[in-house]
């Protein structure tokens, strides 16, 4: 197996350029592409369990979204949305020559991927949703609102562990070590020897200023969004989790690309996929 890389491309936003930067996993001449975008608040080293996995069969990338991890702060925090992320994976997927490409996306890589995958002559081939669908619970949007922003610094690295498990423990059961991988990879450390969270606090500008009425809009653009999709489509779903309701999971199963559904008992909003029954049914799906 061929040791991760860290790479970047530039990308382009209205308020100009910027750097998104990306692991990748495998063989770079493996024309079998697999994208893995991870969650609103969270990084590329996430996938580190499941890209490992499936070095073999493909070339794995996984970015940090503009803003977050290794990336580029985008100049506007209005820019943090979903047309702008796209558009950041148009450009990734040029630079990778891919014209087919497998992809995982948990929460709001997820999103990301369902637009793209919606879009005529879309590359994706092959679409695993982690936890998330074109509806989104308020209540649970509102719960992730509440910390996004919070300008938290912590003086030991155990510090920030302890908060990240606080914050994440719809992740379900982990050993102390992933706990430490999961917190360690969020957060990182300043110049004053402090650890901070590993992102533009400013994406929590979207949440403040959600409306019921855009919240709304967004929700039916989601489903004309998903709709779309003809690949074949894998949604995997915390049994427990807040974000994805039970109901609009099964209306995925029946509309659009009619979503084969897995649930994990004992987890919320979002597996991680770093254990073994969670990385072998996405293997399953995408190696099948």
């Amino acid at each position: 197996m061929i040791e991760a890389q860290i790479k970047s491309v530039q990308c382009m936003s209205p308020a100009g350029l910027h750097k998104m930067a990306y692991k990748e996993w495998g063989d770079p001449r493996n024309r079998n592409l697999l994208v893995c975008v991870h969650g609103v608040t969270r990084v590329s080293d996430d996938f580190d369990r499941l890209a490992a996995a499936l070095s073999d069969a493909y070339r794995v990338i996984c970015p940090d979204v503009a803003g977050r991890g290794r990336s580029d702060q985008l100049a506007m925090p209005q820019l943090y949305h979903l047309p702008q992320y796209v558009g950041d994976m148009v450009t990734l997927l040029a630079r990778a020559d891919a014209e087919h490409v497998h992809w995982v996306g948990t929460s709001m890589g997820g999103l990301i991927g369902m637009v793209l995958a919606s879009l005529p002559d879309s590359p994706v081939a092959r679409l695993v949703l982690n936890d998330v669908g074109p509806a989104l619970n308020p209540q649970a949007l509102a719960r992730i609102g509440t910390y996004i922003g919070e300008d938290i610094r912590f003086d030991s690295l155990d510090d920030g562990v302890r908060y990240i498990r606080e914050i994440s423990t719809s992740f379900g059961p982990h050993g102390d070590g992933e706990w430490r991988k999961l917190a360690a990879d969020a957060l990182r450390q300043g110049k004053d020897g402090r650890w901070m969270k590993h992102y533009d606090l400013r994406i929590a500008d979207a949440f403040r200023t959600l409306t019921e009425e855009g919240a709304r809009q967004a929700e039916t653009m989601l489903w004309r969004a998903y709709d779309a999709i003809r690949c074949p489509t894998l949604l995997l779903r915390g049994a427990d989790s807040d974000l994805l309701a039970p109901e609009t999971a099964h209306a995925m199963t029946l509309r659009g690309p009619k979503a084969r559904l897995v649930e994990f008992a004992g987890i919320g909003h979002a597996p991680t996929l770093m254990h073994d029954d969670q990385v072998a049914v996405v293997t399953d799906f995408l190696l099948g």
